[in-house]
């Protein structure tokens, strides 16, 4: 027996970044999961993106891939960070920002997003008031 797939109709938000689901596989397909990055961040960017890919169908997803690919962030910082320790995210920026780990730009955005970040953790914000984050989108493809 054959089973088809049908493609997910659109969410209503889809419209203000692609046309179709197929377009939405394609921006997501252009994230790259660089080399050399430890496996666990390399399968939360995976998983990350497969949520970018979903956001097509339920926007929701879109915000819960942005907080996954902070978490694949900590996660390199961690590794490249000497002495990164339990230290807060907070702090695994500035020093991944003096150690030139990171340009000042991907630290402010990283910062930006570590603070939404910690608004839906502690229940001060929602991810459906949010809306979607171009600029940590444009953060993971530099």
């Amino acid at each position: 027996m054959t089973t088809q797939r049908a493609v997910p109709g659109a969410g209503r938000r889809a419209h203000h970044f692609v046309d179709t689901y197929a377009d939405m596989y394609d921006l997501a397909e252009d994230l790259p999961v660089p080399d050399g990055v430890p496996e666990a961040a390399a399968t939360v960017l995976h998983t990350a993106r497969e949520l970018l890919r979903h956001s097509y169908v339920c926007y929701e997803f879109s915000a819960v891939a942005v907080m996954h690919s902070l978490i694949a962030v900590e996660i390199v910082l961690r590794d490249r960070i000497p002495d990164a320790g339990k230290k807060p995210l907070r702090r695994l920026i500035e020093q991944g920002a003096d150690a030139g780990v990171l340009t000042a730009r991907q630290a402010e955005y990283l910062d930006y997003g570590r603070k939404i970040r910690n608004g839906m953790a502690h229940g001060q914000t929602t991810h459906t008031a949010r809306p979607p984050a171009q600029r940590c989108l444009r953060l993971w493809r530099s």
